[in-house]
């Protein structure tokens, strides 16, 4: 039995020396042959690495005004098991639901879901609605957990909120597709934030050191820390005053005309520091996941349009330079006949034998024609084209500029004749037209445009100052000089000038209008143009330069001379005053002015009154009237009231049904009157010619009455001429037919 006994206690003795042995072993093995591995495996855990965000710089414009900047932003964190543990999961819900706007099922979804453990989450963010939100919301949520400790006597409820940063656009949707937007999870996306990324972003710092058990940074430990370098500030051109101006304009005339879009840059001339610069329909960029996808695209630097009649200045002034254009020469205007077709003037029949002159002051495609195919020819047309800048990115510094595309055949005459006043082979960007234009303003040097002014290094204060660039001499001040003159007659002569309606009293202004037919289809459309205007005041030492172009207006009778000018004058006239530029000559009211003002008379409002009253008060104002009708009341009448209108024009007053009505004499009436009279009287209507009717013919068309109305511009309303504003304007009533035959 001792022997038994012996035995099992030296076997287990063994076992436990053998034991004993194998720990020394190990130890040996970890604190000595592996020490350094287990060390440094052990401060992995001490250690705690940390991501020093950098601030990114701010975006202002030129006088300062902050544009974008870095603000204090929160993210909502919930946790699922502390949550349920105190069954708040009802009372959380319904109350973020409330203040963050997130759906109850998606929130419940949130805190019900498992880990593969089957335990709740510790922690899960609440995206999108409670990722980065303003410190308002942020103080809401924080009282109601606050509230929540105080009812459960818990130091945790399970709602947290993370500090973070999010970019912050103090003046909103202004200038959005300049400034483009950082996302919430800081990726610049567009515009200035995406082409300027790199210097607005910095570079992140990091900081690692060493903790106890209880997260306490060890005295003796280990720190390493590298700073982070804040992003650069930068400054624009852009002056927040004159963007809205532009902005407040647009958004006006966009609710009116319902067009695709309408676009508007505004510069310096001598510099081609852009003052302003927008698009509608436009986004906030606080506010960016609300807004369509189609808000988002940059028109000024993205989109492609036959340009029309703006596209004049290009060909006027090589002919001017190369001595060919004589202001005093005639030519007989109204058609002319090429290989291949022929192009007419808005005017088809012409205004007979005119000065080359009076062409540019009607905008007459026939003279262009001359200038362009005839004189300068093809090859002198591109190079003069290719000067100016086109074909070519501008150099902007907006991400995703195109450089556009001007593809004529020098064999095909007609697509020469064309391009020569703007349209066919013609595809240019907005920002390309307002350097080619600039150039001309400026004494004749294509410029590159730009929107920065300065980039600023906050931490050595070194600022970089971005200076105007030459590109090239186009054509000599001289030359420009003369066409200033020749553009400013555009707009000063207020009785055949297509860019009278952008003149400013006391200021020198020079421009051109332009409406274009859109290809729809590999047709020229009756119905959907493209319409601008581009001038640019003071002429002799410009300050600013606005363009001006809306995609499909919802009305067919808007063009550049009667829509756009008007809203060049009112942007530009804000501008000058607010820059401090004086006016260059005498504010005053002329004899011929005069004249011309008592020339038209503003119509009253008679509707819903009495046939009589209604009357009385046409005949106070010596208007001349017509009854349509027999019923007692004026229903409605034509034009509306407040229209200015030539004495001699007939006021029509409807009283009755419209099926009741008879068909008045229009003569006199204006195209967009006599269309809405038939409209009113639900007559098909055709109209030849442009001013006003000079005569009417009612068929009848398989059983569909017809009213077939001709129009021309008497000469004692032509101050009322509104679809006369430019030839190429209608360029292609002319070059459609050339295609065509």
């Amino acid at each position: 039995m001792m022997k038994r006994i012996k035995l099992r206690a030296l076997l287990i003795g063994g076992v436990i020396t053998l034991l004993f042995v194998s720990l020394v072993g190990r130890i040996y093995w970890v604190q000595v042959v592996k020490a350094d591995f287990w060390a440094e495996k052990a401060r992995e855990v001490w250690s705690k690495s940390e991501t020093l965000i950098p601030v990114r710089g701010e975006i202002t414009d030129r006088n300062g005004n902050v544009l974008a900047m870095d603000v204090s932003a929160y993210t909502v964190a919930l946790n699922p098991q502390v949550i349920h543990t105190l069954k708040l999961e009802d009372v959380i819900v319904n109350k973020l639901n409330v203040v963050l706007g997130k759906s109850k099922s998606s929130l419940h979804q949130l805190l019900d879901e498992k880990q593969k453990n089957g335990e709740y989450y510790k922690q899960r963010e609440v995206r999108k609605e409670g990722w980065k939100i303003d410190k308002s919301l942020a103080d809401r949520i924080d009282k109601f957990s606050e509230d929540l400790k105080k009812q459960t006597g818990q130091k945790d409820v399970g709602i947290y909120l993370i500090d973070q940063k999010k970019r912050f656009y103090p003046k909103g949707d202004l200038a959005a597709h300049v400034l483009g937007y950082e996302d919430k999870d800081g990726k610049a996306i567009m515009g200035l934030e995406a082409s300027l990324n790199k210097e607005l972003s910095g570079v992140e710092g990091h900081i690692k050191y060493e903790r106890d058990g209880n997260g306490v940074i060890l005295d003796n430990g280990t720190v390493s820390f590298t700073p982070s370098v804040d992003g650069k500030n930068v400054k624009l051109t852009i002056d927040t005053d004159i963007q809205h101006y532009i902005e407040d304009a647009l958004k006006e005339t966009y609710d009116k005309y319902k067009p695709k879009s309408i676009t508007a840059i505004a510069a310096d001339p001598q510099t081609m520091e852009i003052l302003g610069m927008a698009n509608m329909p436009d986004f906030n960029p606080n506010t960016y996941w609300t807004a369509p996808q189609e808000n988002f695209y940059d028109h000024s630097i993205k989109s492609l349009y036959e340009p029309g009649s703006t596209f004049k200045i290009v060909t006027l002034s090589g002919t001017v330079q190369e001595g060919m254009f004589n202001p005093n020469e005639t030519y007989k205007s109204g058609k002319i006949k090429l290989p291949g077709g022929q192009i007419h003037d808005i005017e088809r029949n012409g205004w007979g034998t005119i000065t080359f002159l009076e062409g540019l002051k009607r905008s007459s495609n026939v003279a262009f024609v001359k200038l362009g195919y005839e004189r300068l020819k093809a090859d002198k047309l591109m190079d003069y084209i290719l000067k100016f800048g086109f074909n070519q990115k501008t150099g902007i510094e907006l991400p995703g500029e195109i450089k556009g595309g001007i593809t004529f055949n020098p064999n095909y005459p007609t697509e020469v004749a064309t391009a020569a006043f703007g349209q066919g082979k013609v595809q240019v960007t907005p920002i390309q037209q307002v350097a080619a234009v600039a150039a001309v303003a400026n004494g004749g040097k294509l410029l590159v445009p730009h929107l920065v002014k300065e980039i600023e290094d906050p931490v050595t204060k070194k600022v970089q100052v971005v200076k105007p660039q030459v590109v090239r001499q186009v054509i000599s001040e001289k030359t420009a000089n003369q066409v200033d003159e020749y553009l400013e007659q555009v707009v000063s002569d207020q009785k055949i000038g297509t860019g009278r309606r952008a003149f400013i009293d006391g200021y020198r202004v020079a421009g051109k209008t332009g409406t274009a037919q859109k290809v729809i289809n590999g047709k020229y459309s009756d119905d959907k143009y493209v319409i601008s205007f581009i001038g640019f005041a003071p002429v002799g030492n410009p300050k600013i330069v606005l363009y001006l172009v809306m995609d499909e207006p919802n009305d067919r009778m808007a063009s550049g001379g009667v829509v756009m000018a008007p809203l060049f004058k009112q942007i530009v006239s804000q501008s000058l005053r607010h820059m401090g530029v004086d006016p260059v000559t005498p504010i005053q009211t002329t004899g011929d002015e005069a004249e011309n003002k008592e020339q038209t008379v503003e119509v009253p409002d008679v509707q819903n009154v009495s046939v009589k009253e209604a009357t009385d008060k046409l005949k106070a104002k010596q208007l001349d009237y017509e009854t349509v009708g027999k019923g007692q009341t004026v229903l409605k009448q034509i034009p509306k009231a407040g229209t200015p209108v030539s004495p001699q024009q007939r006021i029509y007053l409807l009283t009755e049904d419209r099926s009741k009505l008879p068909v008045p004499n229009m003569a006199g009436l204006s195209l967009r009157d006599a269309l809405e009279m038939c409209s009113v009287l639900q007559i098909q209507c055709v109209a030849t010619g442009e001013g006003f009717v000079t005569s009417q013919t009612l068929v009848n068309q398989k059983g569909v009455k017809q009213l077939k109305l001709t129009l021309s511009p008497p000469k004692e309303q032509i101050e009322q001429q509104s679809g006369a504003d430019e030839a190429g304007d209608n360029a292609t009533n002319g070059a459609g037919d050339n295609k065509s035959e």
